[in-house]
């Protein structure tokens, strides 16, 4: 999954490649955690 990971105002936000907001997460870790999960 392409997405963007994007850091706004101390949290993080993820899109996907057409600018869709997807989820956020505290810490770029926990993003990368529950996109991997989305893939599996």
């Amino acid at each position: 999954m392409n997405c963007k990971i994007e850091n706004v105002n101390g949290h993080i936000e993820v899109y996907d490649m057409s600018n869709n907001f997807l989820f956020s997460a505290d810490t770029e870790y926990e993003a990368r955690c529950d996109i991997a999960k989305l893939i599996a």
